[in-house]
């Protein structure tokens, strides 16, 4: 098989490689296919103090001129569209179509989320004084993208940090390095060297950089465990955080639903992406009422639905990402056999060495047991009965997460109540995974704080600067 080896990190403006690789697996096939830079802490070092470097000019542009570059960005990422939707297939295992929305969506996002705009607040402007109140910018942030959505994940910190005047250090997942290496190629075109840079390395990087007394900074994404570390790693020098972390999402199903209009929307909202969503429906609570014709329908639909490799036409999803995962998945679901509860899954996937599992729904498992009490972040989903509203309320807030859910119901009134009792950052009602660049999207309890998109997210990246003026003295 031909290695490729030809992708950089790009610091202060330039492309760079470094002494050692990394491998990046293709996960239909489990094959390393490419190599990328392992980044030493010499050339962390030389990224953050490019950055550092290139801040005060960065800051001090208007901020119609920072928007403007993010716009060219986005166009940057649709001109290359087919490169990097190919590429994000290699490595990611994602269908190319669902590919291409990634990176179209990213473009998209740049461009929504460059017509944000802080904050300007006049507290007092009378005889005597006048007190204001503007954002400013922090300095240097590192981001830190996961592997499930390495583009638009990366998007959602890169534009509003660069946005409010910041300088960035992204590091992408090392599972995952190559579209954002390639991000980073392109976009040279478009910053300033040293206000975007990128860096990709093994798991010793990560640390490096939340430790790092350069960074001020820190927008994560990623697991509740590692999220913990990280905040660990940046008190010593107490940076700003934000973290968005694990969830396990719940979704309420009512009795009074259209079951043929709603259950593929329930599928869709469980299982796309192989169900690697932080905010995907991993437990679903349906009424008794309407149990079994739920059930059924998702096994059929699960039954019709291809699972293979996604440079394939007719596959509708593709392998887990990573070999840690899908490990880790075929854990849970030995865990899920050895317990007896009832399974239904889909067509057979490959076994050709790829991370594929089975779409996998869980036939009402006990509250307690590990299916339903973990978040799976794999194609296995857990369906329970419920008769009572109340009940179900309580179950589905006893989670140590809060990241969102759902609920299906007719009466929007009865819908809107339940949602409101809801401990999550969001809540959809009649529908399902969706976000936008104008919105906050924050997580409550286990899932991480702080706030991304909307003028909340941009102001993640923001201080408040108070100015009073003494006008008569």
């Amino acid at each position: 098989m031909n290695i490729e080896s030809d992708f950089l990190m790009t610091i202060n403006g330039h492309g760079v490689t470094a002494p050692s690789r990394i491998d990046v697996v293709n996960p239909a096939d489990g094959k390393t296919f490419a190599l990328a830079p392992n980044c030493t802490k010499e050339q962390l070092d030389e990224a953050v103090l490019s950055a550092r470097a290139a801040f005060p000019d960065w800051a001090a542009r208007p901020i119609a001129e920072r928007a403007d570059m993010l716009k060219q960005a986005g166009e940057a990422l649709r001109a290359h569209a087919t490169e990097l939707t190919q590429l994000f297939t290699r490595e990611h295992g994602r269908p190319i179509e669902a590919a291409r929305l990634e990176v179209l969506g990213a473009a998209d996002w740049l461009g929504a989320a460059s017509e944000l705009r802080p904050p300007f607040h006049i507290v007092e402007n009378s005889a005597s004084q006048r007190v204001e109140t503007r954002y400013v910018p922090l300095g240097v942030v590192c981001a830190i993208a996961p592997w499930n959505f390495p583009i638009v994940l990366a998007i959602w910190k890169i534009a509003p940090a660069l946005l409010a005047g910041n300088t960035v250090v992204l590091k992408p997942s090392p599972f995952t390095p190559l579209c954002s290496l390639k991000l980073g190629e392109l976009l040279r075109e478009v910053f300033p060297p040293g206000v975007l840079n990128v860096v990709c390395g093994d798991d010793s990087l990560g640390p490096m950089m939340t430790a790092h007394p350069g960074i001020d900074k820190i927008s994560f994404t990623g697991s509740t465990s590692t999220g913990r570390k990280v905040m660990e790693s940046a008190a010593s020098s107490l940076k700003r955080l934000t973290l968005e972390l694990g969830g396990n999402d719940a979704a309420i199903v009512m009795p009074d639903v259209d079951l043929d209009a709603v259950v593929p929307q329930i599928f869709m909202g469980s299982f796309y992406n192989s169900a690697q969503v932080c905010i995907a429906t991993k437990r679903l609570y349906v009424h008794e009422d309407i149990y079994d014709g739920v059930r059924d329908r998702l096994a059929a639909i699960a039954r019709a639905t291809k699972v293979g490799d996604g440079t394939e036409a007719d596959t509708m999803l593709g392998p887990v990402q990573n070999k840690r995962q899908y490990e880790r998945l075929l854990s849970l679901l030995r865990s899920v056999q050895e317990s007896g509860a009832p399974i239904l899954q889909g067509t057979e996937v490959p076994s050709n060495g790829g991370y594929f599992v089975r779409l996998t729904i869980v036939d009402n498992p006990p509250e307690e047991s590990r299916v339903v009490q973990e978040e799976a972040f794999g194609p296995i989903l857990p369906m329970m009965k419920f008769s009572d509203v109340d009940d179900v309320i309580d179950r589905v807030n006893r989670s140590e997460y809060g990241l969102a859910a759902a609920v299906w119901c007719k009466d929007i009134q009865r819908a809107t109540a339940i949602a409101h009792r809801l401990e999550t950052g969001t809540v959809w009602i009649n529908q399902n995974l969706n976000l936008r660049p104008d919105t906050p999207f924050a997580g409550r309890k286990q899932s991480g704080f702080g706030v991304e998109n909307g003028v909340d997210g941009l102001l993640e990246f923001m201080a408040p600067q108070s100015i009073y003026s003494a006008l008569a003295t």
